[in-house]
């Protein structure tokens, strides 16, 4: 089974992010949550443009796919998961928890630490709010993540499979949870009960520090409202609230040859704070 996930990996996440796309995209057009504020042929081509490249330095600078480093770990005995006897089931959803909480906890370190603040303010700096920015992420982020879940995988020992199932999850929860899509607000009190919706991580998103440095989740609420991180609403409502960051408005940051050059420019402290303080505005 792994071997053959491994195999068909591209595939399969590909596959998995078309689909999501699209849909996402489409709910965007017939139903969208706030007028936005630039065109997508000034914003898609570049926002799009960082997905492809991320995905070729992956596989050229990253050869060591999580799916295989996963089976060497498997096989070897390695990680907590390896040591516990449980069933596999259990073992494949506590991975993909696992491998979550990594991601919630890594998400906060790039906003405290401020060269790694430098790379994810990019992801930041889209001045508008879709499922294109559920993407963009720049390329040295994207290296050090695929270091630190690699590291993860060795610690907790998820299956290849549960590994597949994550990446997957977290593809497809980034592009919904980055949508400009409306959901009743009924519907999105329960949601985000079980998964972070648009409206929640939109907060993130604020121009405003103490409400960016706020619902720090991907694809499970519960990691903010457990360490103290969760905020419902922006306080200008999410029609009227500003997206971005301050020091990178320009419609020229809009391109792709700009946004690469975002981390060595402009103030590192630029809408980020240190660990154990309190943000801003609390």
């Amino acid at each position: 089974m792994e071997s053959y996930l491994f195999q068909h990996e591209p595939w399969i996440r590909l596959s998995a992010f078309s689909l999501i796309f699209i849909v996402m995209a489409a709910w965007e057009v017939f139903a969208p949550r706030r007028v936005p504020s630039h065109p997508r042929r000034l914003r898609w081509p570049a926002n799009l443009g960082i997905v492809a490249l991320n995905s070729v330095l992956l596989r050229f600078l990253l050869p060591v796919a999580a799916i295989a480093f996963a089976e060497v770990v498997q096989d070897r005995g390695w990680g907590l998961l390896n040591q516990l006897s449980i069933f596999p089931v259990v073992a494949l959803v506590l991975g993909v928890v696992a491998l979550d909480l990594v991601i919630y906890f890594q998400h906060i370190l790039f906003h405290a630490v401020p060269a790694l603040w430098r790379l994810h303010r990019m992801h930041h700096a889209d001045i508008d709010f879709d499922v294109t920015t559920g993407g963009r992420f720049h390329p040295i982020e994207i290296l050090i993540s695929g270091g630190i879940k690699l590291a993860a995988i060795a610690v907790f020992g998820p299956s290849a499979v549960a590994v597949l199932l994550f990446e997957v999850i977290l593809n497809a929860t980034s592009m919904f949870n980055h949508s400009n899509v409306r959901i009743p607000v009924t519907i999105d009190a329960v949601l985000r009960l079980f998964v972070v919706t648009p409206d929640m991580h939109r907060v993130h998103h604020s121009v405003l520090p103490h409400e960016a440095n706020r619902n720090f989740g991907f694809n499970l609420p519960w990691w903010d409202r457990l360490f103290g991180t969760y905020r419902a609403q922006p306080s200008a409502g999410h029609e009227h609230m500003k997206i971005g960051i301050e020091i990178f408005r320009d419609p020229k940051e809009l391109r792709l040859d700009r946004m690469l050059l975002q981390p060595f420019r402009g103030d590192a402290r630029a809408g980020g704070y240190p660990v154990g303080s309190s943000p801003e505005g609390e």
